[in-house]
C-alpha cells in the first residue's frame, strides 16, 4: 500500500523531471545548431509536393470548405482525415511517374493511351481550369477589396492577371518555384484565425474529426462531392507530375555546373524518398487548411445560423462581427494568397497537359522565344480567365461548370494515373506495391461516385 502511494506521489515530480530533461536536450540541439539544420533540410526537401497542396486550398476550395462549416458545423470534419491519405497517394504516383519517366503526366499519357482519350482529357481540363481560374481572380481582387474597399474591381482583376502571367513568363523556374513554395506559408492564416475564434469546443472537435457522421440528404451529398472534388482535383495530377520533371532537370542543371558532380547526383530510389516527404508534407499541409476553415466556420457562421456562404469573401464578411476583426483580415489576406498560388497551378497546368499532348516544347525553364506554344496557351487561359469577369458569369456558376467538368475527367485521369504507376514497362522496379495499387484503385472508385453525384446535384440542385 504505501509503495503505491509512494508510486502516486512521484508521478509529477517524475513527469517534471523528464519534461525538464527533454527541453534541456532539445535546448542544447538547438544550441548546436542540430535544430536548425533539421528545419533547414526539411525544408528544402519540400519543393512541388507542397505547392500542389497548398494550390488545392485555392479561393475556391476556401469558399468550398466555408460552405461546409456554415451549413454543416463540425459533421463532415472526417472528411480532412479521410481525404488527406487518398489524396497523398494519388500525387505521389502522379510524382513517381514524373520522376522515373522525365515526362509529364500528358506525355505519358501519350505514349500509352488512344490520342483521342488524351486530347479529351486535356481539353476538358483547360476548360475547367480557365473557369476555375477566372473564378479566382475574381476572389482575389473582392479578397483586396475587403481591406481596401476603394480599391477598382476592375483595375485589380488587371493587376492580377498581368502580374502572374509576368511571373510565369519572365521570371526562371528556380526563381518562380521559390516564389511558389515560400506563398504556400500565407494558407497558415486560416491556422491562426480559428486559434483566434473564442469558445471553440476543442474537445468536440477532436471527437468529429475521427468519428464519422453522415445525413443521407442532397445537401450533405452534394457538400461531400464538392468537397472530394476539390481536394482531389485533375490539375493537381498534372501539374505535381511535371513540376517533379522540372525539378529533375533543374537539379541536372545544377551539376553540370558542378565540379564533381558524382557527389550531387541523387539516385531514383533517393528522388523518390525525398518526393515522398514532400508530397505527404504538401497533402498534410492542404487538409489542415480545410479542417481549421471547417471549425473556424463552424464555430462562428453555423452556431449563429448564417448558412448562405457562397465564396470567400462572404465568409470573411460573416466573421466579422462574430470572430473579429482579427480573424476577418486573416482570412482576407488568406483569399488573395491562396489566390495568387492556385491561379498560376491552373494556367500551368491546363498549359502543360495540351503541350505535351501535341507534343509542344514544354517547361517553365524555357525563354519565352523558345516555347511560344507553351507560353501562349498561358497568356490564353489568363486573357480568358480575366475575360470571365466581364462578361457576367455569376462566378458560382463558373465553379459548377468547372466541378462539372472535372468530374468528368477525373476518374479517367485516375485510371490512368493507377494503370501506367502500377507497369512494370513503364515504371521498372518503382512500380506500385500491390496496396498502393489497391488504395489507387479505391480512390478511383470513390472518384467515379462523385463524378456522378456532382453532375446529378449540379443539374438537379
Amino acid at each position: 500500500m504505501d509503495d503505491k502511494i509512494e508510486k502516486i506521489v512521484e508521478a509529477p515530480a517524475i513527469a517534471l523531471d523528464k519534461t525538464v530533461a527533454v527541453s534541456t536536450s532539445f535546448a542544447e540541439s538547438f544550441e548546436n545548431g542540430k535544430t536548425i539544420k533539421f528545419c533547414a533540410t526539411y525544408w528544402n526537401t519540400l519543393g512541388p509536393g507542397l505547392t500542389t497542396g497548398a494550390a488545392d486550398d485555392d479561393p475556391s476550395g476556401i469558399a468550398t470548405y466555408s460552405q461546409q462549416g456554415a451549413q454543416t458545423g463540425l459533421q463532415l470534419l472526417w472528411l480532412a482525415a479521410f481525404s488527406f491519405p487518398l489524396m497523398a497517394i494519388v500525387q505521389e504516383m502522379c510524382a513517381r511517374i514524373g520522376i522515373v519517366t522525365d515526362r509529364g503526366l500528358a506525355a505519358n499519357i501519350r505514349r500509352n493511351y488512344p490520342r483521342w482519350v488524351l486530347l479529351t482529357c486535356a481539353f476538358l481540363l483547360l476548360g475547367a481550369n480557365i473557369l476555375n481560374l477566372g473564378a479566382d481572380i475574381g476572389a482575389m481582387a473582392k479578397g483586396v477589396q475587403l481591406i481596401m474597399p476603394n480599391l477598382n474591381f476592375v483595375f485589380l482583376i488587371i493587376t492580377f492577371t498581368l502580374l502572374i502571367t509576368g511571373l510565369q513568363i519572365y521570371t526562371t523556374y528556380k526563381v518562380y518555384a521559390k516564389y511558389l513554395k515560400w506563398l504556400a506559408l500565407v494558407l497558415f492564416a486560416y491556422v491562426f484565425s480559428a486559434f483566434s475564434i473564442n469558445g471553440i469546443n476543442w474537445h468536440q472537435v477532436a471527437i468529429n474529426a475521427i468519428l464519422p457522421s453522415f445525413t443521407f440528404s442532397k445537401a450533405s451529398i452534394f457538400l461531400i462531392t464538392a468537397i472530394l472534388g476539390t481536394t482531389i482535383s485533375p490539375y493537381l495530377f498534372f501539374w505535381q507530375t511535371s513540376q517533379e520533371v522540372e525539378e529533375k532537370l533543374a537539379r541536372r542543371k545544377g551539376i553540370q555546373a558542378h565540379i564533381d558532380a558524382s557527389k550531387t547526383e541523387l539516385t531514383a530510389k533517393e528522388e523518390i524518398h525525398k518526393m515522398r516527404i514532400d508530397t505527404w508534407s504538401g497533402m498534410f499541409v492542404s487538409n489542415l487548411v480545410m479542417f481549421f476553415i471547417i471549425v473556424a466556420t463552424a464555430f462562428t457562421l453555423f452556431t449563429h445560423g448564417i448558412t448562405n456562404i457562397n465564396t470567400a469573401s462572404d465568409a470573411a464578411l460573416a466573421l466579422r462581427p462574430i470572430a473579429g476583426q482579427y480573424a476577418y483580415l486573416l482570412f482576407a489576406i488568406g483569399i488573395i494568397g491562396a489566390g495568387l498560388l492556385a491561379v498560376p497551378v491552373l494556367a500551368g497546368s491546363a498549359s502543360y497537359a495540351l503541350s505535351e499532348s501535341f507534343g509542344w516544347k514544354t517547361s517553365l525553364s524555357h525563354k519565352l522565344k523558345d516555347a511560344y506554344a507553351f507560353y501562349g496557351i498561358i497568356i490564353i487561359a489568363m486573357v480568358i480567365g480575366l475575360a470571365i469577369n466581364f462578361i457576367g458569369l455569376d462566378p458560382i456558376k463558373a465553379l459548377i461548370y468547372s466541378a462539372v467538368l472535372n468530374g468528368l475527367i477525373a476518374p479517367i485521369i485516375l485510371f490512368l494515373i493507377v494503370q501506367m504507376s502500377s507497369s512494370k514497362k513503364i515504371m521498372g522496379k518503382h512500380k506500385n506495391n500491390r496496396i498502393v495499387t489497391a488504395l489507387g484503385w479505391i480512390t478511383t472508385g470513390v472518384m467515379a461516385c462523385t463524378a456522378v453525384a456532382t453532375i446529378v446535384s449540379s443539374f438537379f440542385s
